[in-house]
């Protein structure tokens, strides 16, 4: 019996994780309605929509979001997702923000192949709570936490047995499949289990973020994202639909620039239907508010340098609303861009500010001259052409800030107190698997194509001037 390919196992469960959780969340499916208008309005009147990522792409693309308890959780998430050809990429530490009471830390399970995102880039932004920083959960909190977790089983044995087999055969039977991808949509359903009222109100008043993952009996969908073409169209569009969005759209701001990195932007999290167990053992009704909408424009993956002048404008535009805060940030921010960012792909190419592929021009005219041995001339003298990598991944201020945009109250946070120390090498420990440096894979797809097309240009010069340059 032929086998259901890794890829086509995580297009069918991105697609039935969808389909349940517009069920679960109506709004959401407002949301994918509206970005689906968007882009086909974008696509129409833009030739080059589809710059970085096809528009069946796009309109495919989703990221998820849970949450789990313990490294034992994540261990059996992150195999659940190898059977999706999901690995996990970077490291986030949400815990240090200056915006609220984050405690976790975070991965990315997404593909890495560049053929594999081309046929469906689902990701699952995934948290772990750090339930010994001091900072957050007292000794006392801490063993009553680790307990609950303890005792509860976030997926099922036959599942993992499943999601092993797919990951060794790089697929599953037909039969086999249909049961894996029930199982796996099943272990991410909000549960229908009483909530204890009391205990979650307990860690909720440390963090609803603690709460929603420490206080409930099973993990469940945070979110799911849609990507849009345009994210300041649909941010309006959705309140023109009666939806309330968060305060503002998170991470770089719109100018007349390339598109870097990630943009991201939610509606508030509705209050949903929960039953809760009373201190007496009552059951009874009431809603809590943790899931929410969340939506995403993708842009141009930046390099090393890159990132750090973006860092660095997010950091002066903090500094100015600080001095003058009812001034408008997005002006704010667009004013230093328009100042200190490259303003073209060119720019960007040529200053190593940002990951491109690069391709031989063929029918460029032959003159008699070899071709130049740096990057600039090679580009300027229409020698190679760039084609900008899209960025696959996240910004953690971002996810922190709508994190924090959607929890019930601040939380807290005791500053005097040294946090437990997290890094991509304690998580790889904790999941037995490598936690991917996103930074590595976009400078290894970009060095590929530069070094085949200066290979079919003969440019020794430049490809010896390439084994010089530094890592980036």
């Amino acid at each position: 019996m032929a086998l259901v390919p890794t890829w086509r196992l995580r297009a069918a469960f991105a697609r039935r994780l969808s389909d349940m959780y517009g069920t679960e969340v109506p709004a959401y499916t407002t949301l994918l309605e509206v970005a689906g208008q968007i882009n086909d309005e974008v696509a129409g009147r833009d030739p080059d929509a589809g710059r970085l990522g096809s528009i069946s792409r796009v309109t495919a693309e989703r990221h998820g979001a849970i949450r789990v308890g313990t490294p034992g959780e994540l261990r059996q998430a992150a195999q659940v997702f190898a059977a999706l050809g999901m690995h996990p990429v970077g490291f986030y530490d949400l815990r240090d923000g200056d915006i609220g009471a984050v405690p976790v830390v975070s991965t990315a399970f997404r593909p890495t192949d560049t053929d594999e995102l081309d046929r469906n880039p689902f990701r699952v932004f995934t948290s772990l709570l750090t339930a010994s920083d001091r900072r957050f959960f007292d000794a006392d909190l801490e063993s009553r936490l680790t307990a609950f977790l303890a005792r509860r089983r976030l997926f099922p044995p036959e599942l993992l047995e499943l999601a092993e087999q797919a990951e060794k055969a790089d697929g599953l039977d037909e039969p086999a499949a249909e049961r894996f991808l029930t199982l796996a949509v099943d272990a991410f359903r909000l549960s229908t289990e009483p909530v204890d009222r009391a205990w979650y109100a307990e860690l909720e008043r440390i963090s609803a973020v603690a709460a929603d993952i420490g206080g409930v009996a099973a993990t469940h969908v945070n979110h799911l994202t849609p990507r849009v073409l345009d994210i300041d169209a649909l941010y309006r569009r959705m309140g023109e639909r009666g939806i309330t969005m968060i305060d503002r759209i998170q991470g770089p701001p719109r100018w007349d620039g390339p598109d870097v990195l990630l943009r991201q932007t939610s509606f508030r999290a509705l209050a949903e239907p929960r039953a809760f167990r009373e201190p007496d053992g009552r059951v009874t009704s009431g809603a809590l508010r943790v899931r929410f909408g969340e939506v995403e424009a993708r842009g141009i993956a930046l390099t090393r340098a890159g990132r750090a002048r973006y860092d660095a404008l997010t950091a002066e535009t903090d500094r100015r609303m600080a001095e003058h805060p009812d001034a408008d940030r997005g002006q704010s921010a667009r004013a230093l861009w328009q100042r200190d960012f490259p303003r073209t792909e060119h720019q960007l190419a040529v200053e190593r500010q940002a990951f491109f592929t690069y391709h031989p021009v063929p029918d460029r005219p032959r003159d008699g001259h070899h071709p130049p041995a740096d990057l600039a001339g090679l580009l300027t003298g229409g020698w190679l052409t760039a084609r900008p990598i899209v960025y696959e991944d996240f910004l953690p201020r971002s996810a922190a800030g709508i994190f924090h945009s959607n929890l019930t109250g601040e939380g807290t946070r005791d500053a005097r107190r040294t946090g437990t120390r997290y890094d991509a090498h304690r998580l790889s420990a904790a999941i037995d698997r490598p936690v991917l440096d996103p930074f590595a894979l976009y400078a290894a797809q970009q060095d590929r194509s530069l070094r085949q097309a200066l290979g079919t240009l003969g440019a020794d010069a430049a490809l010896r001037a390439l084994d010089d340059a530094p890592d980036m």
